[in-house]
């Protein structure tokens, strides 16, 4: 019988560190019901399989999605996360051999929420590989999160996985978390990843400002500069348009 779900909690004896940064009182009005809502897609070998998302609302959102890959199979899940309150995207990933796994998310906003990804890739087999790149825009008090596990096990070798987190901050109060995970037990593997937060380069800024362009098209401009590493293995214009737009739009209006 599968054992009932809780949800997380903050106590430090059995906090669960993949909602280390959750916005729980959020997961009370969401309910445990939520987090028995996965999509499970399963891909064949030499399959390939692409989601786009834009998500969020006023109201929290928790998104679960699991994948298996078979051999020689490519899954890519691309997203903007523009929640207007608590809004979670979770992704676990089975690799088989030589089957690739791309992710390209980008969290946005203002105001008090929490906007995150989560990520649990599993090298299940030899050859397999994976990139995950993540940016995160922030202003108020709002947050961006990004926690990715990468598991490698014992026979996965010459296993290639990659993760690659920054965060931009617009003012003070807001935030951006990351979290990397490694665990390896292959010896012939290349795994790496990064994380950097800072701010809006002020000497471009100001090279924009000199050559007559507002403020807001000066920030829009490097701001999607800045997200725009997140969709560069998209190859479809129009969707990388849309998540684009979708994210930029969080800007509009924004008392910065």
């Amino acid at each position: 019988m599968p054992e009932a779900q809780t949800l997380p909690t903050r106590r430090p004896s059995k906090r669960d560190e993949a909602w280390r940064y959750a916005d729980i009182p959020a997961l009370e009005r969401l309910g445990v019901d939520a987090l028995d809502t996965w999509q499970e897609i399963t891909l064949a070998a030499g399959e390939t399989r692409r989601l786009t998302m834009v998500i969020g609302s006023n109201a929290p959102e928790l998104h679960r999605i699991r994948l298996t890959l078979g051999e020689g199979a490519r899954a890519e899940i691309f997203a903007s996360n523009i929640g207007g309150d608590y809004t979670r995207v979770e992704v676990e990933v089975t690799l088989a051999k030589g089957a690739h796994f791309e992710f390209g998310g980008v969290t946005i906003g203002g105001g008090e929420a929490v906007r995150e990804f989560v990520t649990k890739t599993v090298h299940a087999e030899p050859e397999a590989t994976s990139n995950q790149t993540v940016r995160s825009v922030h202003w108020g008090t709002g947050t961006g999160n990004f926690l990715g596990e990468i598991k490698v096990v014992k026979d996965a070798q010459k296993t290639d996985a990659a993760q690659d987190f920054k965060g931009l901050l617009l003012e003070a109060g807001a935030s951006a978390n990351a979290a990397p995970q490694l665990e390896i037990f292959a010896d012939d593997v290349k795994c790496a990843h990064g994380a950097t937060v800072g701010q809006l380069d002020e000497g471009a800024r100001f090279y924009m400002a000199a050559r007559g362009l507002s403020p807001e098209t000066a920030q829009r401009l490097l701001v999607q500069a800045f997200i725009g590493d997140a969709f560069v293995e998209l190859d479809d214009e129009a969707e990388r348009e849309k998540l684009l737009d979708a994210a930029l739009a969080a800007l509009e209006g924004a008392a910065l």
